[in-house]
């Protein structure tokens, strides 16, 4: 599905960063944009940025359960520093936290948090019904090996140990001759 993607620009509050742009709405059904003005409200001024594809797979349909039973449900927007003539090249829209969580861990792209809207929730909701399988957890068992019996690891067995390797060292006495 499309989403358009909303930023919004403000003056910003330091001589160090003139303006501060905001990801604040998707738009979902949007036809291309490139940076159009959609409102001006004074100094903050709305910009249709861009329009890129949400998709979602069967795979990561746990992840879309997660992001659902949210307080509030969320479409995330993972934004970089504009390497052009725009302020910020958008990068990414997606339904998944633990996607938007990867992109946020490693601090190079800004990621915003925007609220899904009735349909978007219905669209995710219904492509969940459609596509999870639980996955059924299968403990691990352990080999009956028993590990007690024999101490490995003790010191390295390259070096000769004349004494208990656990033995607290000693100040070593030097004999005059």
């Amino acid at each position: 599905m499309p989403l358009g993607v909303v930023i919004r620009r403000v003056p910003g509050v330091t001589r160090w960063a003139r303006h501060v742009w905001k990801a604040v709405a998707v738009l979902p059904g949007a036809s291309d944009a490139n940076w159009k003005e959609l409102r001006r409200d004074g100094d903050a001024v709305e910009f249709h940025a861009t329009t890129l594809p949400l998709e979602l797979f069967r795979t990561d349909t746990e992840a879309y359960l997660h992001g659902l039973s949210a307080k509030v449900p969320a479409i995330y927007v993972v934004m970089r520093e504009g390497e052009t003539d725009r302020p910020l090249d958008v990068v990414l829209v997606t339904a998944s936290p633990y996607e938007a969580q990867d992109y946020a861990d490693t601090g190079e792209e800004l990621v915003e948090k925007m609220p899904m809207t009735d349909g978007l929730i219905a669209w995710i909701r219904d492509f969940i019904e459609l596509h999870h399988e639980d996955e059924v957890f299968i403990k691990r068992r352990r080999d009956k090996k028993r590990v007690d019996l024999k101490q490995d690891g003790i010191g390295d067995a390259r070096i000769r140990q004349t004494a208990d390797v656990y033995r607290a060292p000693q100040a070593r006495k030097e004999t005059v001759h």
